[in-house]
């Protein structure tokens, strides 16, 4: 086959070593737009689990990537200055220029040629010998929005506002740093991806990013602004705005996209093109990687019929992907109302911040919730009884939302 994937993400490049090492007679293209080194973001996030999966599908690119992360074990909640420790599963961060590096480097070596500045916006021309047609150029995605109508994409802006930021700290666990002010809570996410930097994600309502003049400030000044909030998170550690020079880190709302179909003739969706999942999850990255085996599975097991193929992997992921973009559904919600669990004592906040993604969560007072938690650790009955209600009450109110 002949493979144009356009954008140069992890998802892409993925998929590219993978149809490689599946058929080394394949003729695959990586195309992407920006200089080779130019990125956004820091640090990625996933977990041993993701690990195993890549170890399966290219055992080369899972040792460096391994290699080149670090891990941590722990969660700290810090809330009004007092600190609170969870223990849990390992995690691992890696630099996400990092990360695309290895795969760029691991593709080109499978002789899969990767064209950096090359944009492509018309694959029906640019790309007409192509066989097959791989949009992995995120949410923005120009392939997906010439046929936005067939795709039927739906995209849900969140409401609070987030920042994505570095910092010369390093974290040696997985940090959530809350502060009131006020004009109410601003709160981040904090996690170490090599032994130089962290990721520091910023978020806070619409009230209070006006209220503190977020709003209005330049970067210099707002970073300005979340140094002094954040101090003692920090301790003299600066916040970075951009990985490197041009432009500038810019405030969001996170966009939940979700897409009815995934392909159109030859052209296939893969990664943040076909779907978001709210960051405070950590799983986007992981998703796209997903993607890329499922993408490169159904087309090993079908490689006459490409609909056949392309139609399969369609229904698996959106299958897939259901509990992940519930869970995502209901992090994001927590957030976004913050206030209703910061009236408790930080110890029984930070358990139902690992509790976030219940369904049952927001229709149960969080005191009352923290307490049935907890029997539900001593008493098998209750554990079953949570384990059966919340995907039916999930599964209710996606349908509410839906109709």
């Amino acid at each position: 086959m002949k493979i144009a994937c356009v954008g140069g993400g992890p998802a892409g490049l993925y998929f590219a070593i993978l149809m490689k090492r599946q058929d080394p007679s394949h003729e695959i293209t990586v195309y992407e737009k920006n200089p080779v080194g130019s990125t956004y973001g820091w640090g990625v996030t996933y977990w041993a689990g993701l690990l195993d999966k890549l170890r399966d599908g290219d055992p080369e690119s899972a040792e460096a990537i391994s290699a080149a992360s670090v891990t941590w074990t722990d969660g700290v909640a810090i809330v009004r200055e007092e600190r609170t420790v969870h223990r849990g599963d390992a995690g691992f961060g890696i630099g996400r220029r990092t990360m695309l590096a290895l795969l760029t480097e691991r593709a080109e070596s499978l002789g899969v040629r990767v064209e950096f500045e090359h944009e492509i916006t018309d694959p029906a021309d640019e790309l007409a010998d192509a066989d097959l047609v791989v949009a992995g150029d995120g949410v923005n995605s120009v392939l997906r929005e010439r046929h936005a109508a067939h795709f039927g994409s739906e995209t849900v802006l969140g409401r609070n506002q987030y920042i994505w930021l570095g910092t010369t700290k390093v974290f040696d666990s997985f940090t959530f740093s809350f502060v009131e002010t006020d004009h109410g809570w601003i709160w981040c996410y904090a996690y170490g991806f090599s032994g130089e930097q962290s990721t520091c994600v910023v978020e806070c309502s619409p009230e209070t990013w006006t209220g503190l003049g977020l709003d209005r400030l330049d970067e210099a000044d707002s970073l300005a602004l979340l140094e002094k909030l954040f101090v003692g998170l920090l301790e003299g550690h600066e916040l970075i705005g951009r990985a490197q020079a041009g432009g500038s880190a810019q405030w969001l709302n996170f966009r939940t996209l979700t897409n009815r179909s995934w392909h159109h003739g030859n052209l296939v969706l893969l990664g943040d093109a076909a779907h978001t999942t709210h960051y405070s999850i950590g799983a986007g990255t992981t998703l796209a990687l997903e993607d890329a085996l499922a993408l490169a599975e159904a087309l090993r097991e079908d490689t006459a019929d490409l609909d056949a193929a392309l139609s399969r992997y369609g229904r698996r992921r959106r299958a897939e992907l259901l509990s992940a973009q519930s869970a995502a559904r209901y992090s994001a919600r927590w957030y976004e109302n913050l206030p209703r669990y910061m009236r408790l004592a930080p110890v029984q906040m930070f358990a139902l911040l690992g509790q976030r993604h219940s369904p049952l969560l927001p229709h149960i007072p969080p005191q009352l919730y923290y307490r049935i938690d907890k029997a539900a650790d001593q008493l098998e009955p209750l554990r079953r009884l949570k384990r059966w209600l919340g995907p039916r009450v999930a599964r209710t109110l996606h349908a509410r939302t839906r109709g």
